[in-house]
């Protein structure tokens, strides 16, 4: 019901507690029930005598009629839910009863997204897009580098369907646009038997953020809606999933080394002295570039360094 009871309220307009409960025909007090879990999904809500109850912010919920139509390309499975603990943990738990299929999973809300490195990732109510990919690859989880840096493109790629330009890439795997992070990836894998690996690729990508969603966020961000005002979360919802299927696909044909040049061409940190961090020694260097693999190529004193894991960021001037 109370998915039933938001579609009802995500106009923004007061609705009375007694038309709210004719149309989904339970009582009054029914819905004063429903619109307490309101507080549990931080959605806030005004009550107000005489003219009833109205959400502080229209919304547009994940449709997935809407979503299936706009796909040009068919999943196995799209399942969405009103909140979970993250996308990625919720498919990931479910992987082994959907070995060979392509199941994609979005959420209004996680109450525990995550990011690289164990970052929290923040996810309000309604607001953005949480969204996860179970994919079946044959080969071992290590024959899969560099898809990361392929779903990066990937994103790369649906902004510019959606009529933004500019967006940069940042190693491994995150999207900025003019020098703020608007979407973070997060890989995880496991072999499910031999000759296959199952992977989930989740999605994390800022679409609109109030200043008190903003305020937990430890990093200079930005949000979609910032430079196109009028995007639906269903079409953008619906590009992602059309072009994470076509980089799925483009991996399993060539790989990522087809696509070095275009990464070099959008990396945030091509030819930028840098800092590599979060690793037992930090060092700094120039980066150079990224090889077949997807691993960063790093200008160092010591000469060209393959890099494979760590933080980058511009090395600050003395």
């Amino acid at each position: 019901m109370l998915s039933q009871l938001l579609a009802l309220l995500s106009d923004g307009r007061f609705h009375s507690g007694d038309d709210l409960g004719q149309v989904l025909g339970v009582s009054r007090a029914a819905i004063w029930k429903q619109m307490k879990k309101l507080d549990e999904l931080d959605i806030p809500y005004s009550s107000v005598k005489g003219k009833g109850y109205r959400l502080q912010d229209a919304i547009e919920l994940l449709d997935q009629a809407a979503i299936e139509a706009q796909l040009a390309i068919r999943l196995d499975r799209l399942d969405i839910l009103l909140d979970v603990d993250s996308t990625n943990s919720w498919l990931f738990e479910r992987a082994p009863d959907h070995l060979g299929k392509r199941y994609a999973v979005l959420a209004e809300k996680q109450h525990n997204g995550r990011g690289r490195r164990g970052r929290h990732w923040v996810s309000p109510f309604g607001k953005n897009i949480y969204l996860s990919l179970l994919v079946t690859l044959p080969g071992t989880l290590a024959e899969q580098e560099g898809l990361s840096l392929m779903i990066a493109i990937a994103l790369e790629k649906a902004l510019v369907a959606l009529g933004i330009d500019g967006a940069g890439l940042k190693w491994p795997n995150d999207v900025y646009i003019d020098g703020k992070k608007v979407a973070g990836i997060l890989l995880e894998g496991c072999q499910t038997q031999p000759g296959f690996c199952q992977i989930v690729i989740g999605i994390g990508l800022n679409l609109a953020l109030s200043e008190q969603d903003a305020e937990r966020i430890e990093q200079p961000w930005t949000a979609l809606r910032q430079y196109r005002p009028n995007l639906s979360r269903n079409t953008v919802a619906a590009t992602l999933l059309q072009q994470l299927n076509w980089a799925v696909d483009e991996f399993q044909r060539e790989g990522f080394g087809p696509w070095m040049t275009y990464w070099a061409e959008r990396d945030i940190f091509y030819r930028k002295d840098v800092v590599l961090s979060g690793i037992a020694e930090p060092r700094h260097g120039v980066v150079k570039g990224v090889n077949r693999k997807g691993e960063l190529l790093l200008q160092t004193t010591r000469g060209i360094e393959v890099v494979i894991a760590g933080e980058l960021s511009v090395r600050p001037v003395n």
